[in-house]
């Protein structure tokens, strides 16, 4: 295993897209995502706001440069590998982009057709640009999660395929995997980094972190989970170094033991609800990061968050190297204190240790 982070209890927070819209007026229409000029531009806006208003946290760290980035880095939007296998994509003013469920009649396909798709050529045009004018690219693109993009692509009917007919479902997803697998190592071989757009607390740790999106496992059984993608997360471990999941689902912990069957995992996202102490007793040297939830959160009083992080970060135990907290998606309806107090929060703790 690798040890990821050498910074005690690390922390983040992701806005949601209204509130960079209400706050700092980007429009987060098709543009936003391929125009090379507003790729450096609106990134560095949003790095200077974040510095203005949260510079003593750490926040904005990059404020002064024109970075090339490739992806919108300050989002947490999975998309572009759905639209690369047939899905429509919506752009908003103050929304993520929505994939529309492409309703595939067929689980068979071929994976370079995805490589060939007007959504891959393109990023690639976006990246040739930007290395034009740059001379590098960074940043990186959320690629999503295999289950993620296959109920995008099939809709719920992948659930029924993986009850009546397995074996085709499981093909299905091991091409969804070679997808994802071929685009992570194309975004990494350009930029050096794949998963800042999963999870921004990946720019924190000393090692680039592949992170994959699990978000609809609260979907499956255990027993779905080893069958059809447990083999790929094994496989993943060994190929992309550090390695880690995301589950921002409220029960991470009823994968614990399967969790426990990847040789090295180094990350793991948990979901506000999920059980801290379960987990660390089946990953003991896994670096947890812990998902505060973006409603609630709002609406406790400092004591009330205080004693719900608290609880949290002591159930990973006292090694705080391998815990973290973040915070995804607050609104504009959040107090620039609120976002005080969870940095003051972790800093208490760190220091009582």
């Amino acid at each position: 295993m690798i040890k990821i982070c050498s910074k005690p209890l690390p922390v983040d927070i992701v806005f949601h897209p209204d509130w960079w819209h209400k706050n700092l007026g980007i429009s987060f229409d098709e543009s936003f995502f391929y125009d090379p000029r507003r790729r450096v531009e609106d990134e560095q806006k949003m790095e200077q706001l974040l510095y203005d208003r949260f510079g003593d946290l750490g926040l904005g760290e990059d404020h002064d440069k024109q970075l090339p980035q490739i992806g919108a880095v300050h989002l947490a939007s999975g998309y572009l590998l759905s639209e690369m296998l047939g899905c429509k994509v919506e752009y908003y003013e103050d929304a993520p982009p929505q994939v529309l469920c492409a309703h595939r009649e067929s689980l068979d396909f071929e994976v370079e057709d995805a490589f060939r798709s007007p959504a891959f050529q393109r990023l690639v045009k976006l990246v040739e640009e930007l290395k034009a004018k740059h001379g590098y690219v960074v940043g990186d693109i959320n690629w999503g999660g295999v289950l993620n993009i296959a109920i995008d692509v099939r809709g719920e009917e992948i659930f029924t395929d993986m009850l009546l007919e397995p074996e085709k479902a499981n093909v299905f997803f091991q091409k969804i995997a070679q997808v994802i697998d071929k685009f992570v190592w194309y975004v990494q071989t350009n930029t050096g980094s794949s998963s800042i757009s999963v999870n921004r607390s990946a720019r924190l740790f000393d090692y680039p972190v592949a992170i994959h999106s699990e978000c609809s496992h609260t979907m499956i059984s255990e027993e779905d989970y080893r069958r059809f993608f447990l083999p790929i997360d094994q496989e993943w471990s060994l190929r992309h170094k550090p390695y880690g999941i995301h589950y921002c689902g409220k029960d991470p912990h009823r994968m614990a033991s399967a969790f426990a069957e990847i040789e090295r995992l180094e990350f793991l996202d948990i979901g506000w609800g999920g059980d801290v102490a379960l987990l660390r007793k089946h990953l003991p040297d896994t670096f947890f990061n812990i998902r505060l939830n973006p409603v609630d959160i709002q609406k406790y009083s400092f004591e009330e968050l205080v004693k719900n992080i608290s609880e949290r970060v002591a159930a990973s135990g006292t090694d705080l190297t391998k815990t973290g907290l973040c915070c995804v998606n607050m609104d504009k309806s959040v107090s620039d204190q609120r976002i005080y107090d969870i940095f003051q929060v972790a800093d208490n703790i760190i220091h009582s240790m």
